[in-house]
């Protein structure tokens, strides 16, 4: 595994010592992890924007329409509500 040093105020430093206190990681795990997504292949976030490009379409393709029809609160939890009777 290799070494890379950066530079960073310190104030800034000690508040991400802090945060990832808070979270249970450590500020080295967190930027090895950001510093991995960072140098991933470029492939998979065109696959990621491609595959939420078809689902943005597919939903305005499939916009469905309640045709005015309103709902209660009773009618759209009935089924949870017979399920504990």
């Amino acid at each position: 595994m290799a070494n890379l040093t950066i530079t960073v105020d310190e104030e800034t430093l000690k508040r991400a010592r802090v945060r990832a206190i808070e979270r249970g990681e450590s500020v080295n795990q967190y930027l090895a992890d950001r510093l991995r997504e960072y140098a991933d292949d470029d492939g998979e976030r065109a696959r990621r924007r491609a595959s939420a490009q078809r689902f943005v379409a597919l939903s305005e393709e499939l916009s469905g329409s309640s045709h005015g029809r309103a709902w209660t609160r009773d009618e759209l939890y009935a089924d949870r509500l017979r399920q504990r009777g």
